[in-house]
């Protein structure tokens, strides 16, 4: 998701798009979620984010923030809502959220609308969607377990099924909830098929995705 101080005179995305200056964001770099969810809002729906990298974390991206030095940064839902400041910036109105990356709105930030409500208010084009897809594949994926080529079918389901019950045994949800973690697994099978999907693209989308991605 991408937030902005709530003081800074940008209340929605479109008011970004009229801007003469645009908001300054801190990103760490390239390869995080504080760079490419920015740059992927400026090539799906042509805003403009004054992007300053270098930041070594999201606690030094934050006290940018808190100091007034930059307005907006992105980062994930779980990172945000998980950990201070985040948690009271969310409480008091510090900061607001723009827009969300999700399928579907987070209960943290209902007003928030995702980046498929706007695509779909916008008209977006087929190959922004695809682009749209592939650059925020890599927040569905997270961090997966692979299995090497060829293992047996039967082995793979049982691989599957175990791991979802793991996650939901009542012992690992409540250590889960003591070390204050969040739980959201992703079933095999689906990011089995989105795999399958992002990696199949024609050649005009996959070139685009070196703007978001910083190549």
């Amino acid at each position: 998701m991408l937030f902005i101080r709530a003081g800074a005179p940008y209340k929605t995305l479109e008011d970004i798009r009229r801007a003469t200056e645009p908001p300054r964001c801190a990103a760490t770099g390239p390869a995080s979620a504080t760079y490419y969810f920015p740059k992927l809002l400026e090539e799906v729906f042509g805003l403009k984010f004054n992007i300053v990298t270098g930041y070594p974390g999201g606690a030094e991206a934050d006290l940018a923030i808190e100091k007034g030095e930059m307005q907006c940064r992105g980062a994930s839902a779980s990172s945000f809502f998980g950990r201070e400041p985040g948690r009271t910036w969310a409480k008091t109105g510090f900061v607001r959220v723009l827009v969300q990356a999700g399928s579907k709105r987070d209960a943290r930030a209902p007003d928030a609308p995702t980046i498929s409500e706007l695509m779909e208010k916008e008209k977006t084009p087929e190959a922004s969607r695809r682009l749209v897809k592939i650059v925020l594949a890599a927040g569905v994926f997270g961090r997966p377990m692979i299995g090497a080529p060829g293992i047996a079918a039967d082995r793979v389901k049982i691989l599957r099924d175990s791991f979802m019950k793991a996650m939901d045994a009542p012992e690992f949800v409540a250590e889960a909830k003591k070390r204050d973690w969040e739980l959201n697994p992703v079933m095999g099978e689906k990011l089995e098929a989105l795999a399958k999907e992002v990696i199949v693209q024609p050649p005009e989308v996959i070139a685009r995705t070196k703007k978001p991605l910083g190549n």
